[in-house]
């Protein structure tokens, strides 16, 4: 049995911190190790590490604050429009990695804000179908401002979770916390400008597809 989610506007913006928070606090934390080990090593070769991991971190946390102003972010006044191709550059920049590869089809243009918000977080539903990393492929659907997304990897899968919360719906004993909140979040979106959004299987993968409801 599911219920559907009841969150006042002071909730939800808490929890899209809360996960903000979530997605830089590793790497931030990576580098404020790297600076103690700088401080108390006397080892070069410690310190040549710690400077490499100081640099890693910082530009991981930076990649990961620029995709989050765009994806849960105002980025710009009411009616503003986001190129499509700032939107690639960070989600290149947050989701390729030793694990994850994107292949980004979608053709430049300015669109509404909201529709590459949702394209950005619609991004953040397709990781969470690879656990263990893989390919994302992210394209327009030909039909306006749609889009469809096909993930490829090890133990490819639709969560139970993840249509029920673009639904706006939560299982009765369910909990709306950070993690929860990115999907509700793109339902939340997704219901904004009018589009439907739909899972199914094409053999191992994954196809995730966002058109006019």
């Amino acid at each position: 049995m599911t219920t559907a989610i009841d969150l006042d506007k002071l909730d939800l913006a808490a929890l899209l911190c809360s996960r903000v928070c979530h997605d830089v606090i590793s790497p931030v934390g990576a580098i404020v190790n790297g600076l103690e080990v700088l401080e108390d090593e006397d080892d070069p070769s410690m310190k040549q590490f710690a400077l490499e991991l100081i640099a890693k971190s910082a530009r991981q946390a930076s990649a990961r604050l620029q995709f989050c102003r765009l994806a849960f972010g105002a980025a710009g006044s009411a009616g503003a429009q986001i190129d499509t191709g700032d939107a690639e550059n960070v989600a290149r920049g947050f989701i390729q990695d030793d694990r994850t590869s994107l292949d980004w089809q979608v053709p430049r243009a300015l669109l509404p804000k909201n529709r590459v918000k949702l394209l950005l977080n619609l991004l953040l539903v397709a990781v969470a179908t690879i656990p263990r990393g893989g390919r994302i492929q992210v394209a327009g659907s030909g039909e306006g401002d749609g889009f469809r997304l096909r993930t490829e990897g090890s133990h490819a899968r639709i969560p139970a979770h993840l249509p029920t919360l673009l639904a706006g719906q939560v299982a009765e004993d369910g909990q709306i916390d950070a993690h929860a909140i990115q999907p509700h979040y793109t339902g939340l979106l997704a219901r904004e400008v009018g589009v439907a959004i739909t899972f199914s299987m094409d053999g191992e993968a994954v196809l995730i597809a966002a058109a006019a409801s």
